[in-house]
């Protein structure tokens, strides 16, 4: 089934009456989307391919009691595509579209789209009474941090989950486990290997070459791609999957890997927030189109409690194959679980970490098996994914491990390193509360927000009052 067309000045007119765009909408009365005891939930899919919309989609789609019933995609062969799989659901290009004409046929929605256009999409939906699965990483831009919080304040009756199934690793949940009853001792800091690079080409990320301007794909609408993003011509290896590479549209490695390998840590510590400091060193020289290669991160937490050895603990960030030095750790000569992985450092040992396993402990040279380790649970085996339809149906489940609430703090710590990079060397002072770095005017300017053309702003949503 598809749509009748409309036309942008006329959706923009309607999206203006409605409150929507720049302007704060109030909200905070009782969602729209149906509730506990209804037979199904109904999904909306908008990207239904790229890199990781069609596993969301599927899976979603496989859970007895859900159902896609449309698919939003501006890549028309994309959407044809995902259409053999869902011949019954609706069809648009355009987000807004499917909110202001189907809203009344769908619960929930699945964002998979570039990080770029992450916010819009995800606050419209919060602000029409939508339960969110949102992908990694929440945000592109530091306020928007903000933005998509103040939203599920306003919300806290729908269901948002991150798009971190990682956890369904028995060697995850054991590391947070491990980690919130002091097994190793108090925490002293933390190192993550984000593997390969921003700029490695291949599949999912560009070359970092910035070609001369081309059109888009055939069938791909490039202007309802670009979002809130302002004007600039389509060129080779930015749109479809190697956006992650671009400054405006992605966050790089660390960004696309920054919730699966930090997720345990704020899981097990509801103390860590906001990071205080930030210092990326690279060498590369002109972010301007590309993020940066060669980066190494430190991000300094002011922590408080018996579970930290000091009053901060640093994270310390390694991408582009850079990897700390396993002597310097005192942990035992031999090769680290493959390129991608977390170091905590305690008191009492050391935990080193893949993103689905091996869980490994180190204790004076000597590797033990972190699944056996004493006071930890038989794991069963679950579905991320059907976890938060389950939740969004209304019924109680213990396997919602990533509400946006913590998907966002783990976003911030990733947006950070990889924006520090346009000051390479210099340490800044962030202040979460008032989104601002506090030593230095010029980053405020360049790194916190986003001047968002007209008619793709998110939606900004205050608590305790609602209009619609």
């Amino acid at each position: 089934m598809n749509p009748s067309s409309v036309s942008r000045r006329g959706f923009l007119r309607s999206a203006s009456g409605l409150g929507l765009g720049a302007g704060a909408l109030a909200v905070g009365g009782p969602a729209f989307a149906r509730s506990k005891g209804e037979s199904k939930l109904r999904v909306l899919s908008i990207g239904v391919i790229g890199t990781i919309g069609g596993a969301d989609r599927e899976q979603i789609g496989a859970h007895p009691q859900a159902e896609i019933v449309g698919l939003c995609d501006v890549d028309s062969k994309a959407l044809a595509e995902a259409a053999k799989a869902h011949p019954q659901a609706f069809q648009c290009a355009d987000y807004r579209q499917a909110f202001e004409e189907f809203g009344d046929q769908f619960d929930a929605v699945i964002v998979a789209t570039p990080d770029h256009s992450h916010c819009s999409i995800m606050t419209m939906a919060l602000a029409k009474g939508k339960h969110v699965y949102g992908q990694k990483p929440l945000v592109q831009q530091l306020e928007e941090l903000e933005i998509l919080k103040q939203a599920i304040q306003a919300r806290p009756n729908l269901v948002t989950q991150t798009g971190a199934q990682r956890i369904q690793s028995k060697a995850r949940r054991a590391a947070v486990d491990l980690l919130r009853m002091g097994s190793l001792g108090k925490v002293i800091e933390v190192h993550v290997a984000y593997g390969g690079s921003a700029l490695a080409g291949g599949f999912y990320f560009s070359d970092g070459k910035l070609e001369a301007p081309a059109p888009a794909p055939e069938g791909f609408d490039y202007d309802l791609w670009l979002n809130g993003a302002q004007y600039e011509p389509c060129r080779p290896n930015m749109v479809q999957r190697k956006w992650r590479s671009w400054w405006n549209y992605g966050g790089g490695q660390v960004a696309d890997w920054v919730v699966h390998m930090t997720d345990v840590l704020f899981y097990a510590f509801p103390e860590l927030q906001s990071p205080v400091l930030v210092c990326s060193r690279t060498p590369s020289k002109d972010l301007e189109w590309f993020h940066a290669d060669k980066v190494l991160s430190t991000l300094t937490y002011p922590v408080r409690g018996d579970k930290f050895a000091n009053s901060t603990c640093n994270f310390y960030f390694y991408d582009s194959g850079l990897q700390p030095n396993r002597a310097h750790l005192g942990i035992g000569e031999g090769d680290w679980p493959g390129g991608i992985f977390t170091i905590v450092v305690c008191e009492g040992g050391t935990m080193v970490l893949a993103p689905s396993g091996p869980l490994q402990i180190w204790r004076e040279g000597k590797m033990t098996d972190g699944l056996e380790m004493p006071g930890l649970p038989e794991y069963e085996d679950f579905n991320h994914w059907h976890a938060w339809v389950d939740k969004a149906l209304g019924v109680d489940t213990p396997h919602l491990w990533a509400p946006f609430e913590d998907g966002l703090r783990c976003t911030e710590a990733g947006l950070l390193a990889v924006k520090a990079a346009k000051y390479p060397g210099q340490v800044l002072r962030w202040d979460r509360e008032k989104l601002s770095f506090s030593n230095h005017e010029e980053a405020n300017q360049t790194l916190v927000r986003r001047n968002y053309r007209p008619g793709f702003e998110p939606v900004r949503l205050e608590k305790d009052a609602w209009s619609f």
